[in-house]
């Protein structure tokens, strides 16, 4: 059996973003219940043994272990059930979480060799000690079973594959094709019960669905996917970017190119959007965003969304 939770559900800067002054962003700094706040992107998965594995550390981690007691230290002085980390590329909202995690606690960390070196060349994560947290290569296109720093197995194995996406943005080569893009910038994660139980999808950043990955996911009882904005020109049009979706690596909600016409006909049983930028109005429980996504099946994640399979 797996047990989800979602730690976070929005995008980079979260809901409100710090600095932000959309619509969406003051209704949520205002209390509205229809603009429920989320912090940075970040999933907890376990197999039921007592032992959580993060799916990214959210640079908002510490708030997101305060909110879910089953990530709190359960015994003696120091102690954590969080006992490792996959990350799926190195965006800022997905690998600065790390920082959080360095009081001499044990934690395995996974990630492709492209984010190792990133984290590698910048020495401010060498204080997440090495020696506590060994840093361990993710194989592609083949599953494998985590385990944490000891050594021990979860319950669960892991199959990580690259999809359409883009380097992280301060990684950007302006003058190299796709920025510098190579397929390891970004990854997704099918994870499923050794014993046969349950399994699900996890793509918090995807920019196409080309047919093999439609044909992947299709029948799929649990997907969360990549729901950073509702329109590519979204951020334009709010005066809060001028980046379109596409430009920074991400499928819209909407239109003919979009996650939801895509998924159309997938059978997948379960569609949850996560990873959600405070401009998408889709967040916002009375919109007619929110109303033609739900009429199309899929649920808007929220911090604290639990799934059992």
């Amino acid at each position: 059996m797996l047990t989800i939770l979602v730690l976070g559900s929005a995008a980079g800067g979260g809901f409100p973003q710090w600095n932000c002054n959309c619509a969406g962003c003051r209704r949520a700094r205002s209390g509205d219940p229809a603009a429920r706040p989320r912090t940075q992107s970040s999933l907890a998965v376990s197999g039921g043994d007592g032992r959580w594995l993060l799916l990214n550390a959210s640079p908002d981690i510490g708030q997101q272990i305060l909110a879910n007691p089953a990530l709190h230290p359960q015994s003696g002085v120091r102690h954590s059930p969080i006992a490792a980390a996959v990350l799926t590329n190195a965006d800022i909202d997905h690998v600065a979480g790390l920082l959080t995690l360095r009081e001499s606690q044990p934690l395995a960390v996974y990630a492709t060799d492209r984010v190792h070196g990133v984290l590698e060349a910048n020495a401010v994560f060498r204080v997440v000690n090495p020696d506590l947290a060994p840093r361990r290569a993710m194989a592609l296109d083949r599953p494998w079973v985590p385990a944490d720093a000891a050594g021990a197995p979860f319950p669960f194995e892991i199959e990580a594959f690259a999809v359409p996406g883009k380097v992280a943005l301060y990684l950007e080569d302006p003058s190299a094709a796709g920025f510098g893009s190579v397929a390891e910038d970004t990854v997704a994660l099918r994870i499923r019960d050794r014993n046969g139980d349950g399994e699900f999808f996890y793509i918090p950043g995807c920019s196409a669905m080309p047919d093999w990955l439609a044909d992947r996911l299709r029948g799929a009882p649990l997907v969360l996917f990549d729901g950073t904005t509702w329109t590519d020109d979204e951020m334009i049009r709010a005066g809060t970017g001028s980046k379109t979706g596409q430009r920074m690596g991400h499928m819209a909600m909407s239109g003919p190119d979009g996650s939801i016409a895509a998924f159309a006909g997938l059978g997948v049983r379960r569609k949850v959007f996560v990873h959600i930028n405070n401009t998408n109005p889709a967040l916002l429980d009375d919109s007619p965003e929110r109303a033609a996504a739900t009429a199309e099946g899929w649920e808007i994640a929220h911090d604290g969304m639990e799934f059992t399979l």
